[in-house]
């Protein structure tokens, strides 16, 4: 009788269960099913929440708290991974959505400062590399904040081109969103409603954005503002790519090839996978369509806790596409974390027993 290795790589059910969370009730409901079974899992993020558990995951190193401002700035205690000479920073840590609450959303004011703060520690920590999760911010400020941090950390006259520390760092952003810092699909107009813009407030940010971009591009001789992944995190990732030089790279693949998923899932019988929500969007290079593309060749079930558009996940490649959740079920019921665990158990179980049988 063939031992059954099943892969668990199941993206976090935001505001529910984080990535390890679902992995683990995944695991105990094909446990159930089939005790016999070899379950790897596999905490996993694109860049947003959940990314430094991954990272620590997959590399180890020591988590590193600092106090630093949040989105208004006020002392906010974030953390951030240093392995070696490696640094990985979860920019929600510091400026994110979740650390306001809805009557505090304002991106017209909401700052990065505080990114800033956990880049500069990283860096008097002997960080050479600083690979940043960009994901979850309550921002649109196109990065300014996070230079004025890194100014008043390094820069000894006060000016950027003072700053002689930060040119011995190699940046990488980890993001999956490939919108430019402004215009139609800028950050502010597809992006920042979400963090409580206005339509009056979206037309002022992009036209701040495009503003700071045009100085920019004066100052340094080149224009990275349409780079795909500029207006990541309210444009964070513009500012990282035009000052910093940065590499930006998938959030998902990024992950996957640190840890050589490939070579760990070949001998697999299944790999599961999942998120919050599953459409059309999913193939858009979201987590899923990550695992997907380095699946080896083995099969992958995609289980969320909405489902849409199935047949086209169906032709993309999955094996299987499944809801975890009943159609009738409340959406407030759904989200409760015992609720969730339960359904994850369920469909986890119901997809090992049909791997055993398959496999055997």
């Amino acid at each position: 009788m063939k031992m059954m290795k099943i892969v668990l790589a199941i993206d976090s059910f935001k505001g529910c269960l984080t990535s390890a969370e679902a992995n683990r009730a995944a695991a105990e409901g094909i446990l159930s099913a089939c005790p016999e079974a070899e379950i790897v899992q596999v905490p996993v993020s694109d860049g947003g929440e959940g990314f430094l558990e991954a990272f620590h995951a997959a590399i180890g190193g020591e988590m590193t708290e600092v106090v630093v401002r949040d989105p208004l700035m006020r002392p906010v205690t974030a953390k951030y991974l240093l392995q070696g000479e490696t640094a990985v920073i979860e920019i929600a840590q510091a400026s994110g959505l979740t650390l306001l609450t809805n009557e505090e959303r304002n991106p017209m004011v909401a700052t990065s400062y505080g990114t800033g703060q956990l880049v500069a520690d990283a860096v008097k920590n002997g960080a050479s590399h600083v690979i940043v999760g960009l994901g979850g911010s309550a921002t649109s400020d196109a990065g300014i904040g996070m230079l004025h941090a890194l100014i008043d950390a390094f820069a000894r006259g006060g000016q950027w081109d003072d700053i002689q520390e930060l040119k011995r760092v190699r940046f990488t952003i980890a993001s999956d969103v490939k919108n430019p810092l402004y215009g139609e699909h800028g950050a502010a107009h597809v992006f920042a409603p979400q963090k409580g813009a206005t339509p009056e407030m979206v037309a002022r940010l992009d036209e701040r954005a495009r503003k700071f971009a045009e100085v920019s591009a004066t100052h340094f001789g080149y224009d990275r503002s349409q780079m795909p992944g500029a207006g990541a995190a309210g444009g964070l990732g513009y500012a990282f790519l035009e000052y910093l030089g940065a590499a930006c790279e998938s959030g998902i693949q990024l992950l996957l090839n640190t840890i050589n998923f490939r070579e760990m899932v070949k001998d697999a019988d299944l790999i599961i996978t999942g998120e919050g929500a599953a459409d059309r969007q999913t193939l858009m290079g979201k987590l899923p369509m990550g695992i997907l593309e380095q699946a080896s060749g083995v099969p992958v079930a995609l289980i969320a806790g909405r489902i849409a558009d199935k047949d086209q996940l169906l032709s993309a490649g999955f094996h299987h596409v499944e809801s975890i959740n009943p159609p009738d079920l409340p959406l407030a019921e759904a989200m409760r974390r015992e609720v969730a665990v339960c359904n994850i158990k369920a469909i986890a179980g119901l997809l090992g027993r049909n791997c055993y049988y398959i496999t055997n």
